[in-house]
């Protein structure tokens, strides 16, 4: 099996805190998991954290997913929420890049996912519904490095978050469920 390169197709023109928090987590699990994270289409203009640039295993492209991976498309497989084949282990030997476009935890979502279906890239979807990106890039993980199908990866739906003291919010996207019983977000 060939390494895996998962990549984010950014496709917003700024960064937030939410969103690099994500990003340094994606990047220190692929390492961990011996992949490669790719951040692609970066703005030029984007000053883009310390914290996230120093992240192992991540490598941050000015260029889109088109450019880069112009000689191999047939190898990469987007992750569409409208897809209508379900991401399979065995997606694993025939995909070396694994796509993710926009922000996956939009809520609503807006398919931010379209702009890259247009281009022509195999699609498979996780499932029925909206993940965060942290999360979309853990379940694709877990399905095509692991070899653990979708419907075997322990879920939690909705979680309520503790905020303070006083205050809790509903988060309103699948997450993977821990040993212990709660999501598993960024730290």
């Amino acid at each position: 099996m060939h390494a895996k390169t998962y990549v984010v197709e950014h496709l917003d023109p700024e960064l937030g805190p939410w969103s690099t928090l994500e990003y340094a987590t994606i990047a220190h699990e692929s390492h961990a998991a011996g992949a490669q994270f790719c951040l692609s289409s970066l703005p030029r203009n984007l000053k883009v954290p310390e914290s996230l640039v120093a992240a192992p295993g991540l490598d941050l492209q000015y260029q889109s997913i088109e450019d880069l991976c112009k000689d191999s498309k047939e190898r990469v497989c987007l992750l569409d929420p409208a897809a209508t084949q379900e991401l399979e282990p065995r997606d694993g030997a025939q995909f070396d890049v694994f796509l993710f476009g926009g922000i996956l935890g939009d809520d609503p979502p807006r398919d931010r996912t379209s702009e890259l279906r247009k281009k022509g890239f195999v699609g498979r979807r996780l499932g029925p519904k909206q993940m965060t990106t942290d999360t979309a890039v853990r379940v694709t993980r877990m399905v095509v490095q692991d070899q653990v199908p979708l419907t075997r990866i322990p879920y939690l739906d909705d979680p309520e978050i503790q905020l303070d003291e006083h205050e809790r919010t509903e988060m309103p996207f699948r997450y993977v469920r821990d040993e212990s019983g709660r999501p598993v977000m960024p730290q």
